[in-house]
């Protein structure tokens, strides 16, 4: 196979490079940064070249790889020159033909077949690459250039952004024809600059890649259907119970109507209707719960998707653009830099130091070496291949260092962690809160168990007692037992408080969809409601509180010349000039290197963002860059880096706060190029440019005095709160130089520490950042709340205090430090400082770790933002973790649990109102749930056991309603108001505070009390308040006999005036009790709207449109139920004047609410602990009895609910699966092409094929952490 290799280092002599000297000998993988325009002088060169195949091999001192010195003696061979005899290397597979290397899986025969496929590969032959990684495979498929051939796109200038269909078609032998090589220069699809590709707009683009290889979207979890979230909502064993005791009941009562006649003087039985009305509730109660629940997970399934939802920076018509990670599709060119999180499978085009962290995709904790694809395919045609060479890119991986390009081979389902991903695919995460919520619920179910349970036993130990003399049937009998029965349940299921959990979820699904709004973007929901009791907010500066719109303003060329940008910056004692004065004293060779400082020792580069050109990369290089355009003439960035050869890279570390490269002149030496922290560079610097107008670049030493005139100026800077950029260089003869440490990976790479010294100063520059608008309104709002605010940067401490002063975080008391100091106090030191400590300066992340691991043993609700790679760590440990949706990684973003999408700091007091309101909006919940819990099973309980016929006051369907109106409605109108600025005018709530407030249970109690003595005093004393007594007149008896009792029954007169006239008017009190205490239900609700002790409950009512809604909602359907419930509720029509009775009755607990908050808490504290001690000494031995005696029917309802219940209920579910399954199946098999074949390829694959195709990377032993294949952005 013919194949471009690089010159041969015994027959080069190359010492001047050109643009034309470069294209011409140059076939190395091609530049990260696509040329401007295709011209032989941009494709030439690379921006990163890879040192196998760099011009470096042509240098005098080739250099042996065993040696860690630089050494000029002749090595045993170069690896360009094949006439040395050597010992072949091997890779497993080496040996292998096409069809053994390409051979599908038995589990997976699918994906080698593709119908009409315009490609020369199917999605299994790109799939072989890995799982494991295959150089074998790799060697089948052509390497890298018959990807590029078959897979139909360009190395260079990537997809077309007008490709739709594929109109010619690439077999796999022209793809992997041994002539195929780099496609030549008129065939790269590249278009003009000016062209504006991401505002166009192409119908039905890339058509045939999407059917071929699909998109990078994973299928969708199978959402809920409705009908099985009915089913969960009637799967309750009470309600299963109380529809077994409401059949029954309804059996019997169709018996007693249809099977036995009347009795002499009364009508048929209608005993019927209440089992049908408790069947029918139970009906209307599961339909609005899975309603309720529905709504809820399609929030959650739309919140989700815009979390998977995140920007990568691709090529695609040779320019670099931005595209939503869905969009990603085979063939395309994406950039690597570091933090990123690898959104498809692929292989390495080209890149320098490119390092991957691959333990969440294939479990190896080590970070992973890449080597660019065209090297490992030119070390396979030599047959220096080993098992070590790794040009895979595997998705789910994070890139920890180096910067690249790289082809994408599988996307979506096809992709490694997508296949992964299909069996991890979880439920959404319960809250601590919605835990909590939970035992609360559970104990007061068990409270409220335990009166139904001795309310069944009072009851039923009178219906025995009363059978000797009673003259019933036994149908009638039956019936009066599961009276009983169904009353005792039904208290079971308005005293269980199910709606506690659910109204944390409604709170939390309401409140992450307008934080979204509202640029959060919340990842985890336990987030949200921890960061409304957050109690410090270790904030960024950059882009957070200011606004990341970097501009060079000042600076200093040499340590001469002074330059502003706005002249009132000037010092009038100093000569300073503008931009373009100062810059136009350059001499044409102090210009070039001042340009190579600042456009090659960069990773922005230019590109499209939201249809515009600019550069895209960190704020401080697109300053950088555009002072360089502006004011040094600076071309196309593309073109300044195409004809330069880095040598080596040295990435950004936030510990060393500086980055470098290495060039190789065109005189044959080396250039070392430093930028970062001023005041750090200068310490470094040991020369400077003696002229910055000579003709050449004369250096002098770094005397005293022009240090100290150098760092007067940073000083000065950074009092005005601009970040200072120190820019430094040196020149080497040789590279790595002689005796300094190399990297034991690359002896061709040295030791940034042994080569970071004796620089020469070139200069620094001012860069502002303005602080955002309202920020300062911001940091205020959060003091007032009782949030610390501190400052967190890697800026020098001058600057940082100024911007801290300015927002308004520094105070006279505040301390400020240095990260290097910080790290080195002890744990007893650093405690006592940090109530105090308000900056934080020139610190790494490290210093942020440790900073938020001592505030958290402090007992402090920690926040923290981040936005670099290493910033995972922090992020992860604080309570909750803000990354940044602009500026930061993906790693960040990963550990982070909310996404600020628009890297403000005012949408950071945004979640604090947010979480605040969802605490808030569960103790509303509780508060009302607890009131009306205490009032009915008190109410139903003492009704009942004083009745003579054993019913209670309220029916059982009227308690079913009044459930209805207590789980969902309340959870509903309660859970959704939206915060006010208010929300901030209290101190946090500490993490070991009650659920239940001082505040809350006076409420509770005091309201329970108001609503009980209302309701006994209707039930007990209507009749004498309401003057029932006297109503038996004889007009009303006859028009009563005529109407009802003699029409209905044919009863003589006397008999009707004795029975009847009381019941009517029983039923008619009985109605008015239900009535207002419903009524009291609506009106309280809107007092526990507030939970302090001010008196406005009606404030921004109008705003919350659910809570009006909902209210309607309760309000029409308890006058609906009065005037049609009839027989169905047990309760009849009552006229006006019994209406206004019920209302006014109910009315005045919104007066009583007020009395309650005029009493102190600490009173109320008093009163309520003196009453626990007492009712704790009386009831402890009560209790103690009552286990005792109801120990055994414990034991029995577990063994029922074990051989009884628990049988049935699985059969009920797998019956139900079975048919839910069947219907998903159906529906999935054509959306979900494959899904199964590649789940079961993780989770086994071919034993003997993994035996034969072994890598240095093993298979994970357990499943991965749920990582998402695309992250949010």
């Amino acid at each position: 196979m013919s194949q471009s290799h690089p010159p041969d280092s015994s027959n080069s002599d190359v010492d001047d490079l050109t643009p034309s000297s470069s294209a011409a000998v140059d076939h190395s993988p091609l530049s990260l940064q696509v040329p401007t325009s295709p011209t032989a002088k941009s494709l030439g060169g690379e921006t990163l070249r890879s040192r196998a195949e760099s011009f470096n091999s042509t240098a005098e001192t080739t250099r042996s790889r065993a040696n860690s010195f630089n050494s000029k003696a002749e090595t045993a061979r170069s690896r360009g020159n094949s006439l040395l005899t050597t010992v072949r290397s091997r890779f497993e597979g080496d040996d292998w033909t096409t069809e053994e290397a390409l051979r599908p899986d038995k589990n997976n025969e699918k994906d080698f077949e593709v119908e009409n496929s315009p490609f020369a590969f199917s999605p299994g032959q790109l799939n072989k690459t890995l799982n494991p990684k295959s150089l074998a495979a790799y060697k089948a498929l052509g390497g890298i250039y018959g990807l590029e051939h078959g897979l139909q796109t360009d190395l260079v200038a990537g997809l077309s952004v007008d490709e739709t269909t594929i109109p010619g078609k690439v077999n796999f032998e022209e793809a992997t024809s041994p002539t195929r090589s780099q496609k030549p220069l008129e065939a790269r699809r590249i278009i003009a600059q000016d062209v504006i590709v991401t505002d166009r707009q192409v119908q039905g683009q890339f058509h045939d890649r999407k059917r071929v290889f699909n998109d990078n979207r994973l299928p969708a979890k199978k959402a809920i259907s409705i009908w099985q979230l009915f089913w969960n909502a009637y799967n309750d064993r009470v309600l299963l119970i109380l529809t077994a005791a409401a059949v029954i009941s309804l059996a019997l009562g169709i018996y007693e109507a249809v099977g036995q006649p009347p009795q002499e003087g009364e009508g048929p039985s209608v005993d019927w209707v209440e089992g049908l009305a408790i069947m029918v509730a139970i009906i209307i109660v599961v339909l609005v719960t899975g309603l309720n629940d529905y709504r809820r997970e399609k929030q959650f399934t739309a919140l989700n998707a815009k979390k998977d939802d995140r920007q990568v920076k691709a090529i695609r018509s040779g320019k670099s653009v931005m595209i939503s990670v869905f969009d990603v599709m085979v063939g395309d060119i994406l950039h690597l830099e570091s933090g990123d999180a690898i959104p498809a499978d692929g292989i390495l085009v080209s890149g320098h130091g490119v390092r991957c962290d691959e333990s969440s995709a294939t479990g190896e904790s080590d970070a992973m070496k890449k080597t660019a694809g065209s090297e490992a395919w030119q070390r396979i045609l030599e047959g220096s291949a080993t098992s070590k060479l790794d040009p895979f890119i595997i998705s789910g991986s994070k890139v920890l260092e180096g910067v690249g390009t790289y082809l994408v081979t599988s996307v979506g389902v096809n992709s490694s962690f997508g296949k992964i991903m299909m069996g991890l695919q979880t439920e959404n995460e319960e809250t601590p809160l919605q835990a909590k919520l939970s035992r609360m619920a559970n104990w007061i179910g068990a409270l409220g168990t335990s009166a139904a349970g001795l309310l069944f036993f009072v009851l039923l130990f009178r219906f025995f007692a009363g059978l000797p003399d009673s003259t019933e049937t036994p149908a009638r009998k039956g019936q009066i037992f599961l009276d009983i029965l169904i009353v005792a349940i039904t208290i079971i299921v308005v005293a269980v408080p199910e709606g506690l959990p659910v109204a944390v979820t409604l709170a939390l699904s309401f409140a992450t969809k307008r934080m979204f709004k509202e640029n959060n973007l919340v990842r985890h929901l336990r987030a949200c409601e921890t960061m409304g009791n957050a109690t410090t907010i270790c904030s960024d500066k950059t882009g957070t509180l200011t606004q990341n719109k970097m501009t060079v303003v000042a600076g200093l060329l040499g340590t001469q010349v002074n330059f502003a940008r706005d002249m009132d910056m000037n010092d009038e004692e100093k000569a300073v000039l503008t931009l373009a004065s100062a810059f136009g004293k350059l001499s044409p060779v102090t210009r070039n290197l001042l340009l190579q400082s600042v456009a090659i020792n960069s990773t922005a580069f230019e590109g499209e963002e939201d249809g515009k050109a600019t550069y895209l990369g960190s704020k401080t290089e697109t300053a950088l860059l555009t002072m360089a355009k502006e004011f040094l003439g600076m071309g196309p960035v593309a073109e300044e880096r195409a004809g330069v050869e880095v040598v080596q890279l040295f990435p950004f570390d936030s510990d060393r706060k500086c980055m470098g490269v290495v060039i190789r002149l065109a005189s044959g030496s080396y250039r070392l190029l430093v930028k970062g922290a001023a005041e750090i560079m200068l310490a470094h610097a040991t020369q400077e440019l003696s002229d910055i107008s000579g003709v050449s670049l004369d250096t002098a030493v770094l005397s005293e005095t022009a240090s100290m005139r150098v760092s007067a100026n940073i000083e000065d800077f950074a009092t005005q709160s601009l970040r200072t950029i120190a820019l430094l260089y040196r020149d080497f003869p040789v590279w790595p130089p002689v005796e300094v440490q190399t990297l034991e990976e690359d002896r061709s790479m040295a030791v940034f520490e042994d080569v970071f010294d004796d620089l020469v100063f070139l200069g620094v520059v001012g860069i502002q950042d303005p602080l955002r608008d309202g920020v300062a309104h911001s940091v205020k709002r959060c003091q007032d709340a009782g949030i610390v605010v501190r400052m967190v940067t890697g800026d020098n401490l001058t600057t940082a205090s100024a911007i801290a002063i300015q927002c308004g975080i520094k105070t006279e008391k505040g301390l400020v430090m240095e990260g290097p100091k910080f790290r080195q106090l002890s744990d007893e030191d650093m405690d006592s400082m940090l109530p105090n400590l308000q900056v934080l300066a020139r610190s790494s992340p490290d210093d942020k770790r440790i900073l938020v691991s001592r505030l958290k043993y402090l007992g402090e609700t920690v926040a923290v933002t981040g936005d670099g790679t290493n910033d995972g760590p922090a992020l992860k440990m604080a309570d909750v973790g803000f990354s940044m949706g602009i500026a930061g990684t993906e790693v960040a973003k990963e550990a982070s649990a909310i996404i600020l999408m628009d890297d403000n700091f005012s949408s950071i007091v945004k979640a604090v109102m947010w979480g605040r309101s969802v605490n808030d909006a569960v103790s509303k919940f509780l508060q009302f749930q607890l009131t009306v819990n205490i009032t009915a099973v008190v109410l139903a309980f003492v009704s009942a056991v004083s009745s003579p016929d054993m019913h209670s006051v309220l029916s059982a369907v009227q308690l079913l309603w009044v459930n209805l109106i207590m789980d969902t409605f309340a959870a509903l109108a309660l859970a959704t108001d939206a915060p006010t600025e208010k929300i901030l005018d209290r101190e946090p709530t500490p993490k070991r505070a009650p659920l239940i407030t001082t505040n809350m249970w006076k409420m509770i109690i005091g309201q329970a009390i108001y609503q009980l003595i209302v309701t006994f005093t209707l039930y007990f004393a209507g009749y004498n308040i309401l003057g029932y007594n006297e109503q038996c007149s004889a007009e009303d008896l006859t028009q009563r006999y005529q109407t009802e009792c003699g029409y209905l029954t044919g009863l003589a007169f006397e008999t009707c005036q004795i029975e009847h006239c009381t019941e009517a008017l029983n039923t008619q009190l009985n109605t008015m009790v239900f009535n207002t205490f419903v009524w009291m239900q609506i009106f309280n609700e809107f007092n526990n709207r507030r939970l302090d002790n001010k008196f406005n409950i009606f404030e921004n009512v109008l705003k919350n449109q659910f809570f009006i809604g909902i209210n309607c909602i309760m309000v029409g359907g308890q006058i609906m139920i009065i005037f049609v419930g009839g027989k169905a509720f047990q309760i009849t029509r009552i006229d006006g004047p019994q209406w206004a009775v019920c209302i006014l009755c109910a009315l005045p607990c919104l007066l009583w609410a007020v009395l309650l908050r005029c009493i102190p808490d600490k009173y109320a504290a008093t009163v309520f602990g003196f009453v626990a001690r007492i009712w704790l000494a009386g009831a402890r031995p009560i209790i103690r009895v009552l286990a005792l005696l109801f120990r055994p029917v414990g034991k029995g309802w577990r063994q029922l609910s074990r051989h009884v219940f628990a049988p049935t209920r699985r059969f009920s579910s797998r019956t139900a699966g079975k048919i839910w399954k069947r219907n998903a199946v159906e529906e999935e098999e054509p959306r979900n092409k494959g899904a199964a074949a590649t789940t079961a390829d993780v989770e086994a694959g071919d034993s003997s094929e993994m035996a034969q195709l072994a890598s240095p990377t093993a298979p994970p032993q357990q499943a991965p952490p749920p990582i998402t294949l695309t992250t949010a952005t």
